[in-house]
C-alpha cells in the first residue's frame, strides 16, 4: 500500500511517499518537483531506524543513577514521575520544574502541548534550543520586518547562500538552488568552508568564522555609497535609513575587508551582483547561529534585503502568511512567574508561541540556583549532554538534579543522567502538524502510516499521559491526538479529515506578495526598522554594530598556544546532529570523525592523513584523526560534529564555551573558538 506523509527524521520536513505492506514499513521516497534530486541516506534507511534493535519500546525506570534501568509498565513510570513532580512543587516551587526540548519532535503542534503542560504545572520553563538555532535569527528578522522570511528560490535571479549547506540539511531547497542556477540565476556563497555550493558558485566569499556581521556591513556600505539601493522602497517603507548612512560613512572598507578576510574587490562584486540582479533572495542558515553576535549579524543581513527591495516579492524573500492555529499554550497562566531567562527579556517575549529558547539559562539556574533552583527536568527529543555548549558543565548540572525524565526513541549520552525514559515513536508512527506546514499558507498532515512499535507513544500522547498522572487532565480534555489537532485547526475551517483526503496538502490561502503596501510590516512603526526604537529604549544597539565591532567574537584568546580557529563540522546528511549513529547502515557511510586541516597547516605540524591529533581549549580536549583538506582556510580547522554520542573523546562540546553570550539572545559561541592542535600519533 502506498501512502503519503511527512518525514521528520530531520528538520527539513520533506513530503514522502511510503510503501507499507501488511502493517510494516518497507520504504519511502521524497516527493519533489525537480528532475535533479538528492538522495537522503536517512530516508533510504528509515526502515533500519524504525526497527532498530536499540529502540526503547517500554518505559525504563531506576530509583537512583547508580541503579540499572529496568522495564516497567507505563503506570509505574507515570506514578514515579508524578510523585517526583509533587515533591518538587511542595519542597521548592512549580517553576523548579523545567522541560528542555531538542529538535527531533518538531516545533509544530508537539511543542504547543509541551508548553501547555508546563503552563498547567505553573512553570514558564518550557525551553527549546533556539538560542543556538534558527530562533535567534528569527528574532532578528522579526525586529527588522516582523517575521522570518522564506527565500523564493525557484523564481530568483540571484541567490545568496549565507552560512548554509542545504545539500546536507534540506534537500528540497538544495534542488531548488540547482534548478535556479541551471535556469541562469547568479549564485553567491558566503561561507568559511568549502561546500557543495561553493563549487558551483559564481562567487564564493570565504569569510572569517564569526565575522558575518562585518561582511554584511561592508556590503551595505558599497550598496549605499554606490547608490545601488532601491530608493523608492527605502523612502516609503524603511525607518532609519539616514542613521544607517551616517554609520556606514564612518566605516572603513579596507578595515572591514581586513578583519573579515574577504578581499575588497570580492566585497564590491558581491554587493553589486546582489543589488543589481532582481529579484534576489538570501538563504541564511545555521552558519550564522551559535555566534555571540548572531542577533546583530542577522539584523545586518536583514537590512541588506530591505536596501535592495527584495522583501515580499516573487523571487525574493517572502513574508510568510501563517496558518492561524488556536494558541493553546496557556502561557497566560504563568505570565507573572519569572522564568530562568529573566535576564534576556527581549528574547524571552519576542514571539507569542515560540516560548523560551535560552537553554544556557537553564544550566545557570540548576548550578547557581538563580532566580531559583531547577530540580526536575524533562528532556524531550534531545541529547543536551552532547549537543549543548560546554558539555562538562551541562553534565555537572544534570548530576545535581533530583530527577530527569527523558522522552525519546533511543537511549543516548543524556540517558546516563536520567531516572526515567519514556519510549517515543518515530515520525512514521504518529500524526502531527509540523512547523513547516503551519508557518506559511500551505498545510500538510504528517500522518501515521504504521502503528507504534512496542509500547511507544507519540510525543503528544505522552504529554496527555503526564498531564493526567499529575492531576491536570482537565487541561487536556481531548480523547485522541486528532481531536486535539482539530481543536487547534478549528479557526482555519480545515479538519484532519480534510487533510487526510488531501494528502499532498491544502492551501489555507494563496501567497500574496507586497503585502506591506496595504498592511505595512508587523513592526511597531509598520515599516522595516533599520533603526529599532525598542532596542534603543532598552540600551541595546538600535543599528547593527553602531558602537563598533566587539573585539572578541570568537571564544577564548588567540594568545599563547591557542593559535587555530576551530569550527564545528558540517551536518553530515547520514545523521541528524547526534542522532542515528547507532544505525549500522548509516555508520558505513561515515564510520568515524575527522578534523579537517588545511595542507599548509598540516605541513607545519608534520601531519598526514589519518594521524591522530589532540585539539584543546581552556575548557577541555578531544582526540580525532586528521584529514588533510582545503575545505578550510589556513589557520582554521573543522571538527566533526555530533560524534560525542559515540565517544567522549570525540565530543566537540568539551571544547566550547558557555559564558560569553549574545547580550540579547544569550547565544554562546559553539561555532568558533581558538584552540591548540597537536600531533599525538602516526596513522595506524
Amino acid at each position: 500500500m502506498k501512502d503519503i506523509t511527512v518525514c521528520r527524521l530531520c528538520s527539513a520536513c520533506c513530503p514522502v511517499e511510503v510503501d507499507v505492506h501488511e502493517g510494516q514499513f518497507i520504504s519511502a521516497k521524497r516527493i519533489t518537483p525537480f528532475e535533479k534530486t538528492i538522495i537522503c541516506p536517512k530516508l533510504a534507511n528509515a526502515k533500519s531506524i524504525i526497527y532498530s534493535k536499540d529502540r526503547v519500546l517500554k518505559p525504563l525506570l531506576r530509583e537512583t543513577l547508580k541503579d540499572d534501568f529496568k522495564e516497567v509498565t507505563w503506570q509505574e513510570a507515570l506514578d514515579f514521575i508524578a510523585e517526583k513532580i509533587n515533591v518538587t512543587r511542595q519542597k521548592y516551587s512549580p517553576q523548579s520544574i523545567a522541560l528542555l526540548r531538542g529538535m527531533a519532535a518538531d516545533w509544530g503542534t508537539p511543542w504547543d502541548y509541551a508548553v501547555r503542560l508546563m503552563s498547567a504545572l505553573g512553570s514558564p520553563n518550557a525551553i527549546g534550543n533556539g538560542s543556538v538555532c534558527f530562533v535567534a535569527r528569527e528574532m532578528a528578522h522579526t525586529y527588522t520586518y516582523g517575521a522570518i522570511t522564506i527565500p523564493q528560490i525557484r523564481d530568483s535571479k540571484c541567490i545568496v547562500v549565507w552560512g548554509k549547506n542545504d545539500r546536507n540539511t534540506a534537500p528540497g531547497m538544495a534542488e531548488a538552488i540547482i534548478h535556479a542556477k541551471e535556469k541562469g540565476a547568479k549564485l553567491v556563497v558566503i561561507d568559511p568552508v568549502k561546500t557543495f555550493f561553493t563549487d558551483m558558485a559564481d562567487l564564493w566569499l570565504r569569510v572569517k568564522p564569526a565575522h558575518d556581521g562585518v561582511l554584511a556591513m561592508a556590503m551595505m556600505k558599497v550598496i549605499v555609497e554606490e547608490k545601488l539601493y532601491e530608493r523608492e522602497f527605502v523612502e516609503k517603507f524603511c525607518k532609519g535609513f539616514d542613521a544607517l548612512c551616517e554609520l556606514l560613512s564612518k566605516l572603513n572598507l579596507n578595515h572591514l575587508s581586513e578583519i573579515s578576510w574577504v578581499p575588497i574587490e570580492q566585497i564590491r562584486e558581491a554587493a553589486r551582483i546582489y543589488a543589481s540582479t532582481k529579484p534576489a533572495c538570501i538563504i541564511d542558515g545555521n552558519g550564522i547561529d551559535m555566534q555571540t553576535q548572531v542577533f546583530q549579524a542577522t539584523r545586518a543581513v536583514c537590512i541588506l534585503r530591505a536596501l535592495t527591495g527584495n522583501i515580499d516579492v516573487q523571487g525574493g524573500d517572502f513574508i510568510p502568511q501563517p496558518v492561524p492555529l488556536k494558541n493553546i499554550q496557556l502561557r497566560e497562566k504563568v505570565a507573572t512567574v519569572p522564568s530562568v531567562m529573566l535576564n534576556y527579556p527581549h528574547f524571552e517575549k519576542f514571539h507569542p508561541t515560540w516560548g523560551l529558547h535560552g537553554q544556557s539559562c537553564l544550566i545557570d539556574s540548576i548550578l547557581d540556583e538563580k532566580p531559583y533552583p531547577v530540580k526536575f527536568l524533562f528532556v524531550q527529543s534531545g541529547n543536551p549532554a552532547v549537543t549543548m555548549m560546554d558539555s562538562a558543565r551541562v553534565r555537572k548540572a544534570f548530576e545535581k538534579l533530583d530527577c530527569l525524565v527523558m522522552i525519546d526513541m533511543f537511549r543516548n549520552k543524556t540517558s546516563q543522567y536520567a531516572h526515567v525514559i519514556l519510549p517515543a515513536t518515530s515520525c512514521f508512527e504518529k500524526t502531527q502538524i509540523n512547523r513547516a506546514y503551519i508557518r506559511n499558507c500551505f498545510i500538510m498532515l504528517q500522518k501515521k502510516v504504521i502503528e507504534p512499535l512496542g509500547e511507544s507513544k507519540s510525543d503528544i500522547e505522552i504529554i496527555f499521559e503526564l498531564a493526567r498522572a499529575v492531576g491536570l487532565g482537565e487541561y487536556f480534555p481531548w480523547r485522541t491526538v486528532e481531536e486535539a489537532l482539530d481543536f487547534q485547526l478549528s479557526s482555519t475551517g480545515i479538519t484532519i479529515e480534510d487533510l487526510r483526503k488531501n494528502p499532498r496538502g491544502i492551501w489555507y490561502e494563496q501567497p500574496r506578495f507586497r503585502k506591506y503596501e496595504k498592511e505595512g510590516f508587523k513592526t511597531p512603526s509598520k515599516k522595516v526598522e533599520i533603526f529599532s526604537e525598542i532596542l534603543a529604549d532598552t540600551d541595546f544597539d538600535p543599528l547593527p554594530f553602531i558602537n563598533g565591532f566587539p573585539e572578541r567574537v570568537i571564544s577564548f584568546s588567540d594568545e599563547d598556544e591557542f593559535k587555530f580557529i576551530g569550527i564545528s563540522g558540517e551536518r553530515v546528511n547520514a545523521f541528524t546532529h547526534s542522532q542515528f549513529r547507532n544505525i549500522p547502515e548509516l555508520r558505513k557511510m561515515e564510520s568515524e570523525p575527522y578534523v579537517d586541516v588545511n595542507p599548509l597547516d598540516a605541513e607545519k605540524l608534520k601531519l598526514k592523513n589519518g594521524d591522530l591529533i589532540r585539539v584543546s581549549t581552556p575548557r577541555g580536549k578531544i582526540e580525532m584523526k586528521a584529514r588533510i583538506s582545503d575545505v578550510t582556510a589556513e589557520g582554521v580547522i573543522r571538527i566533526a560534529w555530533g560524534w560525542g554520542e559515540v565517544s567522549d573523546e570525540w565530543n566537540l562540546n568539551f571544547l566550547t564555551d558557555d559564558f560569553e553570550r549574545d547580550p540579547i539572545t544569550c547565544t554562546p559561541s559553539g561555532r568558533s573558538f581558538y584552540c591548540k592542535v597537536e600531533k599525538i600519533g602516526e596513522e595506524s
